[in-house]
This record gives C-alpha cells, structure tokens and sequence, in this order.
C-alpha cells in the first residue's frame, strides 16, 4: 500500500506531529510512504492528475525522531507520481495556517483529494466533507446538546449583549483559526481590554463567542474517533486531559498546557455518539474532539494532534490501529471494487 501524507509544508513537520507517527507506522507494517504538499499536483493536458511527491525509502523506522532527521535530509527524493499509483492521499494540513499568507494554499487538500477520489484514491478525510468544515461554522452542524451556547458575529454591540447575558463569562476566538490562537476569555461587556480584543481578533473575520464553561479551568478532553467511534487500542481509549498552564485560558500543549491520563466516563461516550452520525454522514475517518463538561468545545477534522502523547501515556501504538483500518478499507475495495464509494470506504 502506498500512503501520501498532505501537510502544510516539509519544514514544518516535527517528530512529535501525529502524521509523523501515523508515517512511522505505515512504514513499520511494510507500506510507502510520501509526502506531499500545496504546490506539488499537476493536473496534465490528457486528464491524469500527478503529485511530485517527497518519497522516503522503504526502511522500518524505531524512531519518530530518526523518520523525521531523513524527511528533511538528503535521504528523500522528489519522485513525478501518478495519483492512481497512490492507495491513500491522508489530508493533513491546517487550511487556517495558509488562510494569510498564501491563501491560494489553504483548499488545495480538498480541491484536488476531489479530483484523485474518482481515480480510485481513498481520500481521508473525505474531501467533500472537508470542504464544508473550513472553519468552525461546521460545528454548528451538529447537535445542540453538545454545544455551549454561541454567538457568531462582526458587531461589537452584539457581542456585548450576549456578554452581558453569559454571568459566567464568555471565550472570545476567531470563527477561521487553531491551535489556540487569539482565545481570550471576557467576564463582563464592560471589560477595559474589550475593544483590543474585538479589535485584534475581528481583523481575521468574523469571531465566535462561546458561554465560558467552568470546568475548562481543569482543561478539556481531546478524544479521538476512528470511524465514528472511540478509538480504541489494548482496552485503552486514545484520550487524555490537556491542562492549561496557570494563568492561561488555553490548554492547547504549545502553549504549555500538560497531559494527563483521563478515565472515560459513560458521559464522555455518549457525547461521541451523539455527533457520529454527522461524522460518518461527512466522512470523516479520524477526527478529535475537544470535551469539557458535557459539552463540545470544538471538533478537529484537519490535523488533530496528541497522538504522540496518548501514545507514551498509555504504551499504545494508537497510530498503527490507523494503518490497520486503512489496511481494511484498501482490501475490501478490493474485494468490492467501485461499487463502495470513497465516503462509504472512510467511515466503514
């Protein structure tokens, strides 16, 4: 099986990024791999769609960190492919990460996956699902009994007004973004720093105003679904508690928040089964889902990342659970042919 990994750029991978496990376990069950970024499709004159792909060798990497020195070392080679030699282009890219600077980049992934899924690519995420889940408006989508209560909007007196109704405060963020970005939590509409913020946060668009839960100053939860489903590996969930570092609202682990284990309560999986079925309706394959309370706070369908924590926390190769479910879909293809759709084969 040869597996292409979509992300941002080369330079910007790290060993510790999730596509860098999922890479490392590819190769260690005996597929190629390569990766492939925003300027590498070329759509030819006689309708075959090529990617000019960075290939690594075929070897069984021990080490993210070994896999990572060669990606951006002298061992690759840039190799002309022809995107029906490709058994599955993996859509890793954050779209919010070229949204300013090249924003000719940020649909790329969804634009042409669209093109190699009826050459017999399975595209995960599902392309057509990605393409409506560009920034959190998708959230939106889905059920509200797992959605804090939200405002989205340009006006500053609409946000104040809703301010003034939430007496536990609000988060403040931007409607096109990740990572923890511009989040900032307000107490009250007659807050000094308001203007700044609406300021400084509204000049990427529109913003997104969620009732502050209380039980974010704990953290969230980032919960991984394969399929529609828990994720689950050796009787452990691929889970854990993101804490944010004292004196931050964000707990995001570049912005120094720390993991933790979480137990998975019936509550928690109950949540997951409430937004599953937009998620295998969408196509979506792997996502994470950020949980506080009872609640969603956010649902990652890009680039959700903590694998390599999860993992080292649990002792559980959680990415090679990824591989293997890919494995299944590429043999029942196989076995069905065209007549399981690459959205049918995503979710399956």
């Amino acid at each position: 099986m040869r597996i292409a990994f979509f992300v941002n750029s080369i330079e910007g991978e790290t060993p510790i990024y999730t596509t860098t496990l999922l890479a490392l376990a590819a190769l260690g069950r005996g597929h190629d791999i390569c990766y492939v970024t925003p300027g590498d499709f070329v759509l030819r004159p006689d309708d075959s769609l090529m990617v000019r792909a960075l290939t690594l060798p075929g070897a069984s990497y021990k080490k993210a960190e070994t896999l990572h020195k060669d990606l951006q070392g002298d061992k690759t080679v840039i190799e002309t492919i022809d995107v029906a030699d490709i058994d599955v282009l993996f859509l890793r890219n954050d779209p919010s990460l070229d949204a300013a600077e090249r924003p000719w980049a940020a649909q790329v992934g969804t634009m042409f996956g669209r093109l190699a899924a009826p050459r017999g690519v399975l595209v995960v995420n599902d392309p057509d699902g990605l393409a409506g889940a560009q920034n959190k408006l998708y959230f939106q989508d889905f059920p509200a009994i797992v959605r804090p209560t939200t405002l989205i909007s340009k006006n500053i007196e609409e946000i104040r007004a809703f301010i003034d109704d939430q007496r536990k405060g609000v988060i403040v963020k931007p409607l096109q973004g990740s990572g923890g970005r511009h989040v900032f939590k307000i107490t009250s509409p007659k807050d000094a720093n308001l203007n700044q913020i609406f300021e400084a946060v509204s000049g990427e668009g529109y913003l997104i105003v969620q009732a502050f839960i209380p039980e974010a100053a704990e953290g969230d939860i980032r919960f991984f679904l394969m399929n529609g489903r828990p994720l689950r590996r050796e009787g452990k969930y691929a889970a854990f508690r993101r804490v944010p570092a004292k004196g931050e609202i964000r707990s995001n682990i570049h912005a120094n928040g720390t993991p933790q284990r979480v137990d998975i309560t019936p509550e928690i999986l109950a949540i997951a089964e409430t937004v599953r079925p937009k998620l295998i309706h969408d196509g979506m394959f792997l996502v994470g889902l950020d949980i506080v309370g009872s609640k969603i706070l956010e649902i990652n369908v890009f680039t959700p990342g903590g694998l390599d924590n999860i993992s080292q926390m649990y002792k559980t190769n959680f990415s090679e659970s990824v591989i293997a479910a890919l494995e299944e879909k590429i043999a029942m293809r196989a076995a069905y042919g065209r007549s399981v759709t690459n959205r049918e084969l995503n979710t399956l």
